[in-house]
């Protein structure tokens, strides 16, 4: 176990962090493009629901 988190510990220090303005700007992008895929979905979820309401034998 103290193997590992020694092994842990010396690969986290050769991670590169992200700076500040990087880390914004990925932040932005995450953000932006799960409002569009929620949209995306939300609108076919519509969709597809009054299709399936303008079908007259499912209707009871």
């Amino acid at each position: 176990m103290f193997k590992f988190l020694k092994d842990v510990s010396r690969e986290m220090r050769k991670v590169t962090w992200p700076r500040g303005s990087e880390l914004v700007s990925y932040t932005i992008t995450v953000i932006v493009t799960v409002a569009f895929v929620a949209l995306f979905f939300t609108v076919v979820d519509l969709g597809i629901t009054q299709i399936l309401n303008n079908m007259p034998f499912l209707n009871n």
